[in-house]
Protein backbone atom coordinates (compact mmCIF):
# COMPACT_ATOMS: atom_id res chain seq x y z
CA UNK A 1 0.00 0.00 0.00
CA UNK A 2 1.54 3.19 -1.35
CA UNK A 3 1.15 6.77 1.33
CA UNK A 4 -1.60 7.99 -0.92
CA UNK A 5 -3.32 4.85 -0.32
CA UNK A 6 -2.67 5.04 3.26
CA UNK A 7 -3.38 8.68 3.55
CA UNK A 8 -6.81 7.99 2.25
CA UNK A 9 -7.54 4.73 4.51
CA UNK A 10 -6.68 7.20 7.11
CA UNK A 11 -9.27 9.47 5.84
CA UNK A 12 -12.38 6.93 5.98
CA UNK A 13 -11.41 5.76 2.28
CA UNK A 14 -11.88 8.32 0.17
CA UNK A 15 -9.44 11.36 -1.09
CA UNK A 16 -9.85 14.11 -3.18
CA UNK A 17 -6.96 16.30 -5.07
CA UNK A 18 -8.48 18.99 -3.44
CA UNK A 19 -6.18 17.66 -0.33
CA UNK A 20 -3.23 16.57 -2.24
CA UNK A 21 -0.39 19.30 -1.12
CA UNK A 22 2.01 18.55 -4.42
CA UNK A 23 1.63 17.84 -8.04
CA UNK A 24 3.72 14.43 -6.83
CA UNK A 25 1.24 13.17 -4.92
CA UNK A 26 -1.44 13.70 -7.43
CA UNK A 27 0.78 11.24 -9.62
CA UNK A 28 0.87 8.65 -7.17
CA UNK A 29 -3.66 8.91 -6.75
CA UNK A 30 -3.15 8.00 -10.94
CA UNK A 31 -0.71 5.29 -10.39
CA UNK A 32 -3.01 4.14 -7.55
CA UNK A 33 -6.19 3.90 -9.80
CA UNK A 34 -4.11 2.27 -12.52
CA UNK A 35 -2.66 -0.18 -10.19
CA UNK A 36 -6.77 -0.83 -8.88
CA UNK A 37 -5.62 0.84 -5.34
CA UNK A 38 -7.82 3.34 -5.78
CA UNK A 39 -11.28 4.37 -7.85
CA UNK A 40 -12.33 7.30 -9.18
CA UNK A 41 -15.38 8.08 -7.66
CA UNK A 42 -16.04 11.36 -9.51
CA UNK A 43 -13.82 14.51 -11.52
CA UNK A 44 -11.02 14.73 -8.08
CA UNK A 45 -12.33 12.16 -6.04
CA UNK A 46 -11.03 8.72 -5.29
CA UNK A 47 -11.86 5.97 -2.96
CA UNK A 48 -10.16 2.77 -1.55
CA UNK A 49 -12.30 -0.39 -2.98
CA UNK A 50 -12.81 -1.80 0.28
CA UNK A 51 -14.10 1.45 1.49
CA UNK A 52 -17.17 1.45 -0.85
CA UNK A 53 -17.88 -1.57 0.80
CA UNK A 54 -17.93 -0.38 4.50
CA UNK A 55 -21.10 0.26 6.44
CA UNK A 56 -20.99 4.42 5.44
CA UNK A 57 -19.02 5.72 2.45
CA UNK A 58 -18.32 9.65 2.62
CA UNK A 59 -21.21 11.08 1.13
CA UNK A 60 -20.72 14.80 1.32
CA UNK A 61 -17.59 14.50 -0.76
CA UNK A 62 -19.28 12.26 -3.50
CA UNK A 63 -22.64 14.03 -3.77
CA UNK A 64 -21.83 17.41 -1.43
CA UNK A 65 -25.21 18.47 0.42
CA UNK A 66 -27.08 15.22 -0.22
CA UNK A 67 -28.82 13.75 2.60
CA UNK A 68 -28.63 10.20 3.72
CA UNK A 69 -31.93 8.76 3.53
CA UNK A 70 -34.41 5.64 3.07
CA UNK A 71 -32.69 1.99 3.71
CA UNK A 72 -29.80 3.63 5.53
CA UNK A 73 -31.44 6.05 7.77
CA UNK A 74 -33.45 3.08 8.59
CA UNK A 75 -30.57 1.00 9.72
CA UNK A 76 -28.99 4.06 11.29
CA UNK A 77 -32.16 4.73 13.92
CA UNK A 78 -32.80 0.72 13.58
CA UNK A 79 -35.98 0.90 12.69
CA UNK A 80 -35.78 -1.90 9.89
CA UNK A 81 -33.28 -5.32 9.69
CA UNK A 82 -33.41 -4.87 5.93
CA UNK A 83 -29.79 -4.45 4.76
CA UNK A 84 -29.38 -1.23 2.68
CA UNK A 85 -29.10 -2.48 -0.62
CA UNK A 86 -27.32 1.05 -1.98
CA UNK A 87 -26.64 4.32 -0.22
CA UNK A 88 -29.90 6.13 -0.39
CA UNK A 89 -29.13 10.03 -0.93
CA UNK A 90 -31.83 12.71 -1.38
CA UNK A 91 -30.73 15.57 -3.39
CA UNK A 92 -32.60 19.02 -4.91
CA UNK A 93 -34.96 17.77 -7.85
CA UNK A 94 -33.10 20.33 -10.11
CA UNK A 95 -29.70 19.42 -9.55
CA UNK A 96 -27.82 16.93 -11.94
CA UNK A 97 -25.12 14.84 -10.30
CA UNK A 98 -23.06 12.02 -12.16
CA UNK A 99 -22.62 9.28 -10.17
CA UNK A 100 -19.98 6.40 -11.68
CA UNK A 101 -21.66 2.63 -11.78
CA UNK A 102 -19.12 1.69 -9.64
CA UNK A 103 -20.71 3.34 -6.41
CA UNK A 104 -23.87 1.64 -5.41
CA UNK A 105 -25.75 5.06 -4.89
CA UNK A 106 -29.32 5.51 -5.97
CA UNK A 107 -29.97 9.38 -5.74
CA UNK A 108 -33.70 10.37 -4.74
CA UNK A 109 -34.94 13.78 -6.08
CA UNK A 110 -36.66 15.62 -3.71
CA UNK A 111 -38.38 19.59 -3.67
CA UNK A 112 -36.38 21.81 -2.13
CA UNK A 113 -38.45 22.45 0.79
CA UNK A 114 -38.49 18.87 1.84
CA UNK A 115 -34.88 18.61 2.18
CA UNK A 116 -35.28 21.74 4.70
CA UNK A 117 -36.76 19.87 7.27
CA UNK A 118 -36.41 16.75 9.48
CA UNK A 119 -32.86 16.39 8.51
CA UNK A 120 -29.95 15.50 11.08
CA UNK A 121 -25.99 15.55 11.66
CA UNK A 122 -24.67 12.05 12.46
CA UNK A 123 -20.81 10.69 12.39
CA UNK A 124 -21.46 6.77 10.98
CA UNK A 125 -18.58 5.25 10.41
CA UNK A 126 -16.26 7.77 10.55
CA UNK A 127 -17.81 10.09 8.25
CA UNK A 128 -20.08 12.86 8.80
CA UNK A 129 -23.17 12.72 7.01
CA UNK A 130 -26.24 14.32 6.87
CA UNK A 131 -29.18 11.73 7.61
CA UNK A 132 -32.88 12.16 8.08
CA UNK A 133 -34.13 12.28 11.54
CA UNK A 134 -36.03 9.21 12.58
CA UNK A 135 -39.93 10.72 12.57
CA UNK A 136 -38.68 12.24 9.16
CA UNK A 137 -37.66 8.80 8.27
CA UNK A 138 -40.85 7.01 9.21
CA UNK A 139 -42.89 9.51 6.75
CA UNK A 140 -40.54 8.47 4.25
CA UNK A 141 -41.24 4.80 4.81
CA UNK A 142 -44.65 5.50 4.02
CA UNK A 143 -43.74 7.87 0.90
CA UNK A 144 -42.04 5.15 -0.36
CA UNK A 145 -43.97 1.97 0.84
CA UNK A 146 -45.00 1.01 -3.18
CA UNK A 147 -41.25 0.91 -4.03
CA UNK A 148 -39.62 -0.67 -0.73
CA UNK A 149 -42.75 -2.57 -0.05
CA UNK A 150 -45.41 -3.00 2.54
CA UNK A 151 -43.71 -4.83 4.93
CA UNK A 152 -40.33 -2.98 5.17
CA UNK A 153 -43.09 0.12 5.66
CA UNK A 154 -45.32 -2.04 8.53
CA UNK A 155 -41.82 -2.92 10.41
CA UNK A 156 -40.31 0.42 10.28
CA UNK A 157 -43.80 1.76 11.76
CA UNK A 158 -43.64 -1.05 14.28
CA UNK A 159 -40.54 -0.59 15.35
CA UNK A 160 -41.01 3.13 15.86
CA UNK A 161 -43.62 2.93 18.36
CA UNK A 162 -41.50 0.62 20.36
CA UNK A 163 -39.08 3.25 21.00
CA UNK A 164 -39.11 5.28 23.97
CA UNK A 165 -37.40 8.81 22.18
CA UNK A 166 -40.26 8.77 19.56
CA UNK A 167 -41.68 12.04 18.87
CA UNK A 168 -45.58 11.87 17.73
CA UNK A 169 -46.14 15.44 17.37
CA UNK A 170 -43.06 15.56 15.05
CA UNK A 171 -44.27 12.73 13.23
CA UNK A 172 -47.62 14.12 12.39
CA UNK A 173 -46.30 17.95 11.52
CA UNK A 174 -43.85 15.92 9.03
CA UNK A 175 -46.75 13.60 8.08
CA UNK A 176 -48.73 16.46 7.01
CA UNK A 177 -46.09 18.38 5.34
CA UNK A 178 -45.18 15.58 2.81
CA UNK A 179 -48.83 15.00 2.79
CA UNK A 180 -49.17 11.11 3.79
CA UNK A 181 -50.67 12.23 7.02
CA UNK A 182 -53.73 10.20 5.99
CA UNK A 183 -51.81 7.17 5.39
CA UNK A 184 -49.37 7.61 8.32
CA UNK A 185 -52.46 7.44 10.75
CA UNK A 186 -54.11 4.49 9.13
CA UNK A 187 -50.82 2.35 9.43
CA UNK A 188 -50.66 3.62 13.22
CA UNK A 189 -54.00 2.48 13.79
CA UNK A 190 -53.22 -0.91 12.46
CA UNK A 191 -50.42 -1.14 14.20
CA UNK A 192 -51.51 -0.02 17.82
CA UNK A 193 -54.34 -2.73 17.77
Amino acid sequence: MNSITHKATSQGGIITTAELSKQSEYLKVVRAKERGELIRVRHGVYAVPDALLNTMIDIERIVPGGIVCLYNAWAYHQLSTVVPPYFCVAIEAKRKVAIPPTLPIELYYWKKENLTFGVMDAEISGCNVRITDMERSVCDAVRYRNKTGMEVCSEVIRNYLKKRDRNLSRLSEYAKRLRVANILRNYLEIAIE
